[in-house]
């Protein structure tokens, strides 16, 4: 059976040489855009792009209702759905302006593949995420071993990730020039390191635990004084990976270079919540950890935008929309505790000026319901 369409192939290579050249995706969105792109071929048995019709759009979207995710062995979720069929959408909807398919595909025929109103809002919906407190935290920093240099980096990252909320690809790029102990502070220069967005900025530590801070100086002390680390090696260096007498692969200590991926940085937070006996949180929760963290102790609007440029957020916005929902119990504690008759300092008056105009903004994105 055929599995490929030669034309079909050089097409998708156009079209992802044109969202990288020209729209600036990165690679994992490309990935994403293959992926949607792939599964609709193998749909369609590869026939041609030129022969597409609004139909096809329509049996897709029925058929991806009707598929399973692999790792869960449930239904693919809305949002599963609703990204794939977005990319598709505006593949063709590129392709309808192509030379040699302008004639062949209408570019209304790529609306079909919206799904319902009903659909969309499901798709779109915020759900709660598993955030780890505080005491978790720090209770995996305490358990977490340090009897070998590959135990001590592994403490060392989860005690950087808390202290800055870095990104894992942005950690795995770090050089040890980038920390700088005296300033507690961390320079996330886009030149070096792999910011979202190819953003450059500096974080100053957030006021967590001085265990995190204890944590990182010590690697870094043992970076610099025992492993002669110099300033442009890795801050955090992938494991030495030797075969043993057995004929099998295994760590037995530290390279000199980077990660090049931050797979191995996600292993490192499974690992050490499960041998602690906690539930698994991504190194990107600590930064909603951090963000739930700023709505409680910041008490005026310009330390709420500091914290929120802490993290590299260019708009308070996004630290408020993106990241900073409120728990479930502690939404059930604040309704409690509110009264209409409660007095407000100026500095909670001033907070509260500036979460109004920022709900009036989310309202007119259409972002209250």
């Amino acid at each position: 059976m055929k599995n490929y369409h030669s034309k079909n192939i050089r097409t998708t290579k156009d079209y992802l040489d044109f969202l990288q050249h020209a729209k600036g995706q990165n690679e994992a969105s490309l990935d994403s855009v293959v992926a949607a792109i792939a599964r609709f071929e193998r749909y369609t048995n590869y026939k041609g792009f030129e022969r597409f019709h609004f139909q096809q759009a329509i049996g897709f979207k029925r058929h991806l209702e009707q598929q399973l995710n692999p790792k869960t062995g449930k239904l693919l979720s809305k949002a599963t759905i609703n990204s794939q069929l977005r990319h598709l959408k505006r593949f063709f909807q590129w392709l309808s302006r192509e030379p040699g398919y302008k004639s062949r595909i209408d570019y209304r025929d790529a609306e079909y593949f919206n799904l319902s109103e009903k659909s969309t809002r499901i798709a779109n919906a915020r759900r709660e995420k598993p955030v780890p407190s505080l005491q978790q935290i720090t209770h995996l920093l305490e358990s977490m071993p340090i009897n070998t240099g590959i135990e001590k980096r592994n403490r060392a990252l989860l005690a950087l990730t808390i202290l800055t909320g870095a990104r894992d690809s942005a950690i795995a790029s770090l050089k040890l020039k980038h920390i700088d102990l005296n300033a507690r502070k961390l320079t996330q220069d886009a030149r070096e390191v792999k910011t979202k967005y190819s953003k450059s900025f500096n974080t100053y530590f957030f006021p967590v635990d001085d265990l995190a801070v204890e944590i990182l100086s010590d690697w870094v002390q043992y970076l610099t004084d025992e492993l002669l680390f110099g300033p442009d090696d890795p801050l955090f260096p992938k494991s030495l990976v030797t075969p043993n007498k057995h004929h099998r692969f295994e760590a037995v200590g530290l390279s000199r270079e980077h990660w090049k991926t931050a797979g191995p940085i996600r292993d490192i937070f499974k690992t050490a919540f499960t041998n602690v006996n906690l539930p698994y949180f991504n190194p990107h929760s600590f930064r909603n950890t951090l963000v739930l963290l700023g709505e409680q102790v910041c008490k005026t609007p310009e330390e709420f935008k500091a914290w929120s440029q802490n993290l590299g957020h260019s708009k308070v916005l996004t630290s408020f929309s993106s990241y900073g929902t409120v728990p479930d119990y502690r939404q059930s504690e604040i309704m409690s505790c509110l009264s209409p008759n409660t007095g407000e300092s100026e500095s909670e008056q001033d907070m509260a000026d500036v979460l109004e105009r920022m709900a009036s903004k989310l309202r007119s994105k259409g972002g209250s319901s």
